[in-house]
């Protein structure tokens, strides 16, 4: 019984002493992943990378060759094998997703160290983190995450500053509810920044029925404006509510 011919291919990539392509190395491990024999193939100098696609009429590399026939790039090397290519215009949730995920995983373990169990505060903790990783993730680039936040927020439209106090106000908040003090001011920070949040987005996404992109992950994400972005407001709503109450 013969055995079926061995799989191969020829990846040219970039590897320099400045440089070594992170699409090629993906396409070198996806090619052993399917299977395939790689003639490793790399081009060292800014000459070899110009001369190889003027010679194949490319623009970028790496370069997959099977069986004579050029497959083209990373993304091209996936829809070859029939896997899924990310479309980096795409809106998408993921990035809200993993600040909730984590913010959850924290406030649990948080919650499990010191108390030994899990109560009705580690709910209050998850969103006080949640608070506390978004304003990360808006302070990266303030002048951004402005940019966006003032395609919506009613507050800012109307005094611009607001855009830039924003994520400090988020994160103070979120830092004071996590020590459990200052409650006299956090909590009211939180909910005016919830509710003017809340109110902005229904009325931009419910009532003007706009496409947008959120800010609540910074400026740069391709988060739409919708379901999570009011359910975040609501939560830090609900939160300080819940701790005037407490008072």
């Amino acid at each position: 019984m013969s055995s079926a011919p061995a799989k191969t291919a020829v990846l040219h990539r970039m590897v320099t002493p400045q440089h070594c392509c992170p699409f090629g190395l993906k396409s070198l491990h996806l090619l052993h992943s399917e299977g395939f024999t790689v003639d490793d193939r790399w081009l060292t100098s800014r000459e070899q990378i110009d001369a190889f696609k003027a010679e194949h009429s490319v623009k970028t590399t790496p370069q997959t060759f099977i069986d004579g026939a050029r497959i083209g790039g990373y993304d091209d090397l996936r829809r070859h094998f029939g896997l899924r290519v990310r479309d980096p215009k795409a809106l998408t949730y993921t990035p809200v997703i993993a600040v909730f995920g984590v913010a959850a995983l924290m406030a649990v373990a948080a919650d499990f160290v010191h108390a030994g169990t899990l109560a009705a505060h580690t709910f209050a903790t998850f969103i006080a983190f949640s608070m506390c990783l978004l304003a990360l993730l808006k302070l990266r680039d303030v002048e951004t995450f402005s940019n966006t936040f003032l395609g919506y927020d009613l507050l800012a439209r109307r005094w611009i500053p607001y855009a830039y106090i924003y994520p400090f106000a988020e994160l103070a908040a979120g830092v004071l509810m996590i020590a459990g003090t200052l409650t006299w001011f956090a909590a009211p920070v939180a909910l005016v920044i919830g509710s003017i949040g809340a109110v902005s987005v229904i009325k931009a996404v419910y009532i003007d029925k706009r496409e947008l992109k959120c800010a609540c992950v910074g400026g740069d994400a391709k988060v739409p404006l919708g379901f999570l972005s009011l359910t975040e407001n609501l939560m830090m709503v609900g939160m300080a509510a819940w701790m005037l109450v407490s008072l």
